[in-house]
């Protein structure tokens, strides 16, 4: 019976295909048994894994045994982007990360959420595009479909929806724009 109707709810099938549901264990496994336990020195390897699930890593990224990755085949990273120890890539739906980009330790990309207007709570998966030269701060979390401009940043624990403007500072959550930032080179 279901709770918000009172009504029978009939069975539902799974959101991802049989196929998708192997991939994603063939990588866990993979993951787990040759790169989770890496130090940071076998960045290659981990970027070779990663390449061969279907990923597209540009040169000079650097990705950490920890981070967590939910279907590489849907992840895009720039030349010389960083995934911090112990992010969260939930890719559900495409995750592209542009160049000379930061995400820092324990940051969430959730490109998947639920309608939790409907009654049978379907999946809905958005894309989450993040520009060049941005830095998402230590445990922020980027929600499905969210477009972050080049030059933005996200503070710490900050939470983005919707678009971030380029070469602006975000903190928050919501996330509320502070001030431009101001890159001296």
């Amino acid at each position: 019976m279901n709770a918000l109707t009172g009504s029978m709810m009939e069975q539902v099938k799974p959101s991802f295909s049989f196929c998708n549901r192997v991939e994603r264990l063939l990588f866990r496994t993979a993951w787990l048994l040759l790169a989770r336990w890496t130090w940071n020195g076998a960045n290659a390897w981990r970027l070779a894994l990663l390449r061969a699930f279907g990923a597209k890593i540009g040169r000079g990224v650097r990705i950490g045994g920890s981070v967590k990755i939910w279907l590489p085949r849907n992840l895009i990273i720039g030349q010389f982007s960083t995934l911090g120890p112990f992010c969260d890539c939930y890719s559900m739906a495409p995750i592209t990360i542009g160049e000379y980009t930061i995400v820092s330790q324990r940051a969430v990309l959730c490109a998947g959420t639920h309608d939790f207007e409907d009654a049978k709570f379907p999946l809905v998966a958005k894309p989450i595009e993040i520009g060049s030269n941005v830095w998402i701060a230590a445990e922020a979390f980027v929600c499905p479909g969210t477009r972050i401009e080049d030059g933005a940043v996200l503070g710490a624990r900050g939470c983005a929806f919707g678009h971030l403007s380029k070469w602006t500072v975000y903190a928050g959550n919501p996330a509320r724009a502070l001030r431009p930032r101001n890159l001296r080179v």
